[in-house]
């Protein structure tokens, strides 16, 4: 409430929490949800793509996250938004979310301003 009460006239940002939100529920959800729509007839089976699926996320209003940034040390996104993490830049480090300063952060953000964005594709020179 009182979070709510501070940026109650906020227009620019959004602010996201994933309660008991789990990668691997939202995409079972996502695909029960299209299987009751061909099984309906609603839907033909060959109409089911990345675009579709995508669409049925819990969060498919949200743009994907460009940067992660995994605080604590450990080296792995423990089932958080695994779709919409296909194309994420993935940042870690041992700093624990407490500890997690300004400082911290522009190491992150600058470490990320290094890297070279593929989307999935391959270096031209590979």
């Amino acid at each position: 409430e009182r979070a709510e009460s501070l940026t109650a006239g906020n227009g620019g940002m959004e602010l996201n929490l994933a309660v008991s939100y789990g990668g691997r529920w939202d995409i079972a959800r996502a695909a029960r949800r299209i299987a009751e729509r061909v099984q309906a007839g609603d839907l033909d089976a060959a109409d089911v793509d990345e675009t579709l699926l995508g669409g049925e996320m819990s969060m498919a209003d949200v743009p994907a996250p460009d940067l992660c940034i995994r605080t604590g040390g450990d080296h792995r996104i423990s089932n958080f938004l695994l779709w919409q993490f296909a194309y994420t830049e993935l940042y870690f480090t041992e700093t624990f979310w407490p500890e997690f300063d300004t400082a911290a952060l522009n190491a992150a953000v600058e470490d990320f301003s290094y890297r070279k964005r593929r989307f999935g594709g391959r270096d031209d020179d590979s």
